[in-house]
C-alpha cells in the first residue's frame, strides 16, 4: 500500500496547473506536491495519478513516491487568495501527495534540445501514455521533468502529472480498448521512441494480476459511489479489465510515426506565422509570448513554479 503521511505545513500553491497542488511538509519530514480532492479535476484524476504512476514504477519507469496525504484545511487558514483557500477548506482528509523534486527542471522544447532520452525509454514512456490514455504529454505539455540538475549525480527523467489519463473512466461509455490515439506530437517524439521494442518489453509484463495489484492502491473513498458500479472493488475491476484488455490489443494503438525535431520546429514557425498574419498591422509588432522561444525573456516575464 502507498505510504500514509500527515501534513504538518502547507508551504504554498503551485499555480501552474489547473488543479492549484500545493506544496507540503509532513510528519515524516518529508515534503510533498500534494493534489487536492476538491479541486476541480475531482478525485478521478487522483485515481488516474494512481493506477498510471504505480503501474509505470512497476515497469521500471522513474515516477516520484506517491502518498497517502492527511490533509487538515487549519494549515492553509493563512492562504490570501480566496479561491486557493476555499479548495484547501474542501480537502479535508485523504489527498494524494507527490514526492517533491526540489530543483528540478521542467522538459521544456528548449531544454529538449540538449537532454538527451535514450530511444528505448522514450519508447517506454510513450508505450504507457499510449496504453493509459494519457492525453497530456505533449511538446507544449510534457509533464516530464528532469532532476537532480545540480551535483555529481546524472540528471535523469521523472513522470509527473497523469490526471488526465485514463480518458475512458470519465464516462465509462464503452470506449474500445484497442482505439487509436494520436501521440503524433509526443514530448518525447523527437528522441525518435523505440515503441515497438518497448512493446515487446513491457506489453507481455502488464498481467491482470499486476493490474489488480496497482488498483487495490487506490483508496475505497475515491472510487465509492462511482454511477454503474455496486462497490469500489467493482470499479478496480473495471479498471484491470480495461487495461488488460488495451495491453493485449497493442498492435492496434501502437504508435511508430513520430515528427523529428526540425519537423517540429518547422511545423511551430508556420503556425506563428499563420497566427501572426491574422493580426491587425499594428499588433503585427508584438512577439508572440507563447510561441518564440526567448520572447518572455524579452518582455522581463519570469515564469517560476511546477506541476
Amino acid at each position: 500500500m502507498l505510504r500514509e503521511v500527515a501534513v504538518t505545513r502547507y508551504v504554498a500553491p503551485l499555480r501552474t496547473g489547473g488543479s492549484v497542488p500545493g506544496v507540503v511538509e509532513a510528519d515524516d519530514l518529508g515534503t510533498y506536491v500534494v493534489k487536492f480532492t476538491g479541486s476541480a479535476q475531482g478525485r478521478k484524476a487522483l485515481v488516474a495519478e494512481v493506477i498510471v504512476g504505480e503501474l509505470g514504477r512497476r515497469l521500471g519507469l522513474r515516477v516520484p513516491e506517491l502518498v497517502r496525504a492527511h490533509f487538515d484545511p487549519a494549515l492553509g487558514a493563512d492562504e490570501p487568495h480566496a479561491e486557493v483557500r476555499g479548495l484547501l477548506e474542501a480537502s479535508a482528509g485523504l489527498n494524494l501527495g507527490m514526492d517533491y523534486l526540489s530543483g528540478g527542471a521542467d522538459l521544456t522544447p528548449e531544454l529538449a534540445q540538449t537532454f538527451r532520452v535514450d530511444p528505448l525509454e522514450a519508447g517506454r514512456v510513450v508505450w504507457l501514455d499510449a496504453l493509459t490514455a494519457n492525453v497530456d504529454r505533449t511538446v507544449h505539455s510534457s509533464n516530464l521533468m528532469v532532476w537532480p540538475t545540480r551535483g555529481t549525480v546524472p540528471a535523469r527523467l521523472w513522470l509527473i502529472d497523469h490526471g488526465a489519463a485514463l480518458v475512458f473512466h470519465h464516462r465509462w461509455d464503452g470506449t474500445a480498448p484497442d482505439k487509436a490515439y494520436d501521440f503524433r506530437h509526443h514530448a518525447l517524439g523527437r528522441y525518435a521512441p523505440d515503441t515497438r521494442a518497448a512493446d515487446a518489453e513491457l506489453g507481455p509484463r502488464v498481467t491482470e494480476a499486476l493490474l489488480r495489484e496497482v488498483v487495490s492502491e487506490v483508496p475505497d473513498e475515491w472510487l465509492a459511489g462511482e454511477p454503474g458500479f455496486a462497490d469500489p472493488q467493482a470499479v478496480r475491476d473495471a479498471y484491470a479489465g480495461w487495461l488488460a484488455a488495451r495491453a493485449a490489443a497493442s498492435a492496434a494503438w501502437l504508435p511508430t510515426d513520430f515528427p523529428s525535431g526540425d519537423q517540429l520546429a518547422a511545423e511551430e514557425h508556420a503556425r506563428r506565422e499563420k497566427s501572426r498574419r491574422g493580426r491587425p498591422g499594428w499588433l503585427q509588432r508584438v512577439p508572440d509570448l507563447h510561441g518564440r522561444p526567448g520572447a518572455e525573456q524579452d518582455w522581463s516575464v519570469h515564469l517560476d513554479g511546477a506541476d
